[in-house]
C-alpha cells in the first residue's frame, strides 16, 4: 500500500509543478499567492513530503480550482462512460451561466468536454487563461454568441466552430434577445 501512496504523491508533485509552470509563476510567486512557504512548495513539487488537506486547499485557492478537480487530474484511472446523470453541472444564476462537465478532466486523457448555456444579454470576461496556450474548439448548438479572443471578435451561429488557443483575455457575450448553447472541447 505504501508504494501506491508514493505513486500518488509523485503524480501529485508532477501535477503541482505543471500547474505552477502553466501560470508562469516562480516558487516565490506561488508562495505569496497561497500563503504556503517556498520551502514547503519545493518539497511538495519534489515529492519529498505529502501535502496536508490545508496546504492543498491553499494551493487550490491560488489556482482557482476545487480540490476535487486537482485530485481528478492526479488519478491514473477514469471511467470510460460518463452517463448524463453523473455529469456535474455548475450554475452561476447571477449572470445566467450553466456549465455541464460532459467529459471531466482525467489525468491520462488530454481533453475535456463542456456543454455550456448562457442566458440572453449575458457577458462573461476572463482577464487571463487558466493556462497559456490552452486549446479550445467551440461548437455552437443553438442561439447566438460573440466570442472575443486574441483581439478579434467572432459572431457565432448554430453549426459554427471556433478554434483558438488562449494567450490573453477572452469574453463571451450573448445578444439581448438570444441566449446560447454550445459545446467546448478543451485540449
Amino acid at each position: 500500500m505504501e508504494a501506491h501512496e508514493t505513486s500518488v504523491d509523485e503524480r501529485l508533485a508532477r501535477r503541482l509543478r505543471e500547474l505552477r509552470a502553466g501560470q508562469g509563476w516562480s516558487l516565490d510567486d506561488l508562495a505569496k499567492r497561497s500563503g504556503v512557504s517556498r520551502a514547503t512548495l519545493s518539497r511538495l513539487e519534489n515529492a519529498a513530503v505529502s501535502p496536508t488537506a490545508q496546504v492543498l486547499g491553499r494551493l487550490c485557492a491560488a489556482y482557482d480550482m476545487p480540490m476535487s478537480r486537482l485530485m481528478a487530474m492526479v488519478e491514473d484511472n477514469y471511467e470510460p462512460l460518463v452517463g448524463r446523470a453523473a455529469q456535474a453541472v455548475w450554475r452561476d444564476p447571477k449572470i445566467g451561466f450553466r456549465r455541464r462537465s460532459v467529459s471531466p478532466p482525467a489525468r491520462p486523457l488530454a481533453g475535456e468536454v463542456l456543454e455550456c448555456e448562457l442566458d440572453a444579454a449575458t457577458h462573461i470576461a476572463y482577464a487571463r487563461p487558466p493556462r497559456q496556450g490552452l486549446e479550445h474548439h467551440l461548437v455552437m448548438l443553438d442561439g447566438r454568441l460573440e466570442v472575443a479572443v486574441g483581439g478579434e471578435r467572432h459572431d457565432l451561429r448554430p453549426g459554427d466552430c471556433l478554434r483558438y488557443r488562449l494567450f490573453g483575455p477572452s469574453a463571451f457575450t450573448t445578444p439581448k434577445r438570444s441566449g446560447a448553447r454550445y459545446v467546448l472541447f478543451i485540449v
